[in-house]
């Protein structure tokens, strides 16, 4: 699917958030610049607007590595693993323990060797125009059958 605008991307954002719930991981793959976090944000903030919360500055978590977002019975985190170097590192943050509680939403997951199996894999690339994004979207475990692409 290709992305030609940030409403598009926004809609996205929208279709997503209406799909997960609690428990879910969403990784998100992708040069500098790709997206990511613009969709992370939209969908944080379809999240808020959904739940009459108001809409947070979404600020990537690339110095934090994590910023968490409580809205009423949800709670999403925001990871940026993008200054980490090893996977001990990324076990030292626990970002799986808590799963049914929670809905992360993962940048730079290249890293995790260690996969959960309920997770949805975004991939977001340029296309030869660099104005817009061409992103694939693939779902593992409960997820494999669902056909993200064509919504």
């Amino acid at each position: 699917m290709k992305l030609f605008t940030l409403e598009e991307t926004k809609n996205l954002s929208k279709k997503i958030c209406k799909t997960i719930n609690r428990g879910d991981n969403l990784f998100l793959f992708g040069e500098i610049g790709t997206g990511k976090t613009t969709f992370a944000r939209y969908l944080i903030n379809n999240f808020e607007l959904n739940n009459k919360i108001k809409r947070s500055d979404i600020l990537s978590p690339t110095f934090n590595i994590a910023n968490e977002y409580k809205i009423k019975e949800i709670t999403i985190i925001h990871y940026d693993l993008f200054r980490l170097k090893n996977e001990n590192e990324i076990l030292q943050l626990d970002i799986f323990d808590d799963n049914k509680n929670v809905i992360n939403v993962i940048e730079w997951p290249e890293i995790i060797k260690t996969r959960p199996k309920n997770r949805i894999e975004f991939f977001f690339k340029y296309t030869k125009k660099t104005k817009y994004r061409n992103i694939f979207i693939k779902g593992f475990g409960k997820w494999k059958k669902y056909k993200f692409n064509e919504i």
